[in-house]
């Protein structure tokens, strides 16, 4: 039979571990930040693929690289800081689940906002 201490002690890690689950260490990006920078670093790839496709795989890693450290830059983060947040939520699949669906909802709601304010369907709502 187990001792009452040994349940004690057992039942306060077991309630200290699931209550750090939510808290992120220092050195990672909080998801609202991560979003933020998740999306510009997937830009500028974006941008990379569609528009720097036609010089040699190099010159676009190049410029790609270029664009991620301004997006860095952008954010007051280093290039580290980024990678190791990610391959945090990487490792954490609800929380990386949860960055990755209030991706989709910003780009979803950029979408709307761009046609909702695209001149070329003012005709189209007269």
């Amino acid at each position: 039979m187990i001792s009452r201490p040994i349940i004690l002690v057992l039942s306060i890690i077991l309630i200290s571990s699931c209550g750090n689950k939510n808290n992120l260490p220092a050195d990672v990006l909080k998801p609202d930040e991560m979003r933020g920078v998740l999306w510009d670093v997937m830009l500028s790839d974006a941008f990379t693929t569609h528009h720097i496709n036609t010089y040699t795989s190099a010159i676009a890693q190049e410029e790609n690289a270029k664009l991620q450290k301004q997006v860095f830059a952008t954010h007051n983060i280093t290039r580290e800081v980024f990678y190791k947040s990610l391959d945090y939520y990487k490792a954490h699949p609800n929380l990386m689940k949860t960055l990755l669906d209030s991706v989709i909802v910003k780009a979803n709601r950029d979408k709307v906002s761009n046609i909702v304010t695209d001149p070329k369907l003012d005709s189209l709502r007269r």
